[in-house]
């Protein structure tokens, strides 16, 4: 009996060590779990200070990330200096090795010097000349029709005299709008416009007398080319025009809303045209404001069409009178070219009948002479700049720069119904022109209006480079 009474007292003692044990372990167990949560907590600190210590490296990084977005306006330059490095080089018919060092770095800062833009502007017009050697020749002023001259409203008695000295008319209109009798001669075989325009001020001197100069875009979406097998955008404009356009034909095209009236002034023309439906693509998305609508009514002269001597003084001369006609208020006149007796006669007898006509300074550098129409006291002069408000290097000057607007970081309609970027300084006539739209719906004078909207750069006030300051600054 006693030896079960001890069996019970050793099980429960057991039983007891056992639960003693059990809570012993207990704390032991709940310090290693402290102690692993500590080391987890410690392994974290660790990893924190490690992306602590690399926050350092990670500011410098972006660091240089904006100093190489601050460098992007710098290729940009670079990037167009180089495009007119190759195509002055392609444009003289030079070598793929010659076309290679245009792109090198060294060629690159030439290029970009004012002597080079002006050279290559020359050489784009040459090129074109030689093109097309039988419908224009190369004068001292730029390319022309080859064998004309124009006399701008001749007397009966000098006309005579002129086909005495061996001149054929072979045109004689009054240009409706303007009424400005414009008469075209043809040269005598084998004497060049520029011997021609000499003999006749001599023949007729009381007569106003100009070759029939070619007028040139500036590259764009297809560098300003024909755009075949796309759709030309067309629709009635009933009333009066928005706003007008000289330049290639309008390409149909998603962008470009509101109805658009085209007219051809040139062989081929209206034809769908890259640099046209660019420029057209930039009214229609910036002009809202003008008209407080999303649609802007334009009048579409085409004097390019498909014709080697498109872009003529008196191609221009008949799409202003036919603007005029038509009551345009503001003319988009995104061409650039010599001086003309002819059209300087137009633009300011179009201004006279109360149109505005807005139109670049060129690309063909500081060095390079004033571009026309934008230089005649009657029309308003447009300058580009970049991001950084910086006038493009390769920016024409002008004896009356009024306004300045972007001309780079912009995005146009291209042929293929997307969105290409654009650069030079015809891109910048449009915003222009928008904002003149808008201000002839204010009220006030037009162009004190847009003078206080623009921005000051520069010298304070009116200067040379920028003139009155910058216009639709956030059309980019």
């Amino acid at each position: 009996m006693m030896s079960y009474k001890v069996l019970a007292a050793v099980l429960a003692l057991s039983v007891s060590c056992a639960s003693w044990a059990q809570r012993a372990r207990s704390p032991v167990e709940r310090l290693d779990r402290i102690n692993q949560t500590v080391s987890r907590a410690q392994q974290r600190a660790d990893q924190a200070q490690q992306r602590v210590a690399r926050i350092p490296d990670q500011v410098g990084r972006v660091e240089q990330a904006q100093s190489r977005l601050g460098r992007i306006p710098e290729r940009a330059n670079q990037a167009a200096a180089r495009g007119l490095a190759i195509a002055a080089a392609a444009s003289n018919g030079r070598s793929a090795k010659s076309l290679a060092r245009a792109a090198e770095p060294k060629s690159l800062a030439r290029a970009a010097e004012p002597k080079s833009l002006a050279r290559a502007a020359e050489q784009r017009g040459r090129a074109l000349v030689r093109a097309h050697p039988e419908q224009l020749e190369y004068t001292r002023a730029g390319p022309a029709v080859r064998g004309q001259g124009i006399a701008i409203d001749p007397d009966a008695r000098s006309l005579d005299a002129i086909r005495a000295a061996g001149f054929r008319v072979i045109a004689d209109e009054v240009i409706d709008g303007l009424e400005i009798r414009s008469v075209t001669l043809q040269v005598p075989s084998g004497m060049s416009v520029e011997s021609a325009m000499a003999r006749l001020s001599k023949v007729a001197p009381v007569v106003e007398i100009a070759a029939n100069h070619i007028h040139l875009q500036s590259a764009g979406p297809s560098g300003g080319a024909v755009l075949h097998g796309a759709a030309l955008a067309s629709s009635a404009v009933t009333g009066a025009p928005t706003i007008g356009i000289i330049d290639g034909g309008v390409a149909r095209h998603q962008s470009i809303k509101g109805p658009i009236e085209q007219r051809g002034f040139a062989a081929g023309a209206p034809a769908p045209n890259g640099h046209a439906t660019a420029i057209a693509s930039l009214i229609s998305r910036f002009g809202s404001a003008g008209t407080g609508s999303r649609q802007m009514s334009m009048l579409v002269a085409d004097v390019y069409g498909q014709d080697p001597a498109g872009g003529n003084a008196a191609a221009v001369a008949r799409a202003l009178g036919w603007m005029v006609m038509r009551k345009v208020p503001v003319i988009a006149v995104a061409l650039a070219g010599p001086p003309n007796a002819l059209l300087a006669r137009a633009v300011a007898r179009a201004r006279e009948r109360g149109s505005f006509l807005v139109a670049p300074v060129g690309n063909a550098g500081p060095a390079a002479p004033p571009a026309y129409p934008a230089s005649y006291p009657s029309v308003i002069a447009v300058t580009a700049v970049d991001s950084r408000n910086r006038v493009l290097i390769e920016a024409g000057r002008s004896p009356s720069i009024a306004f300045t607007a972007p001309g780079a970081e912009l995005r146009a309609a291209d042929p293929s119904g997307g969105w290409s970027p654009v650069r030079g300084t015809s891109f910048a006539v449009p915003l222009v022109a928008t904002r003149l739209v808008a201000a002839r719906n204010a009220r006030g004078e037009p162009m004190s209006l847009l003078r206080r909207e623009a921005t000051d750069l520069g010298s304070s006030g009116f200067d040379k480079i920028y003139g009155w300051g910058l216009l639709c600054a956030r059309c980019r």
